[in-house]
């Protein structure tokens, strides 16, 4: 089993989503044989989609300048990555309302027509089919099933979009409300990863 461990929070240290993340792995691993990559997107961010890697990536192959082909290369293996993986486990934290620069990029990176979905005379089809996906969601905040939940439409909606539609959540919010709401926050959460199949 091939697990890609993803950690979107700006902080390296300290993420209380990366820290959900790694118990998700750690459960999703237990009793098996298990190959785990990590991507600290914090320790290594990921360049932002600008004007220079649009024109890189539409650009042809054979045609692209030296620092083209180095900047699609960047995408490239995030896209191995995310190939190769049978499990994503994604820590995603709520940082005003959304996702974070650090997510958004590599979600941006790993979105490419023909590679990791197309689009048909029926509407776009996604091409990463057939993996297990983790999302770790931390928030400062109450905001789950709620009218200030953006985040969450989003990250369902992105990941179908790239044929990831087998996509389970666990929740930990309130971690901005005191020590006792943290704590009962903690709690749940690892009821919900100890219920992980």
């Amino acid at each position: 089993m091939n697990i890609l461990q993803i950690n979107s929070s700006a902080r390296s240290s300290g993420s209380e989503s990366t820290r959900l993340a790694d118990e998700i792995v750690a459960r999703v691993a237990a009793g098996k044989e298990a190959n785990v990559v990590r991507r600290d997107l914090a320790a290594e961010p990921h360049p932002v989609l600008d004007e220079s890697a649009l024109q890189a990536l539409f650009t042809p192959a054979d045609q692209r300048t030296p620092a083209q082909a180095a900047r699609v290369a960047l995408d490239d293996a995030l896209i191995a990555q995310v190939q190769a993986a049978d499990v994503i486990v994604i820590g995603a934290p709520m940082y005003n309302f959304g996702i974070t620069v650090q997510l958004k990029s590599w979600f941006d990176a790993i979105a490419r027509a023909g590679v990791t979905f197309r689009y048909s005379a029926s509407g776009p089809e996604g091409l990463l089919k057939g993996k297990k996906v983790y999302v770790a969601v931390t928030r400062g905040g109450m905001h789950k099933d709620g009218p200030t939940d953006s985040q969450l439409p989003h990250l369902r909606t992105f990941l179908s979009f790239l044929g990831l539609t087998d996509v389970q959540f666990v929740f930990s919010e309130g971690h901005g409300m005191g020590a006792d709401a943290v704590a009962r926050a903690r709690a749940e959460a690892r009821q919900q990863i100890e219920a992980l199949a």
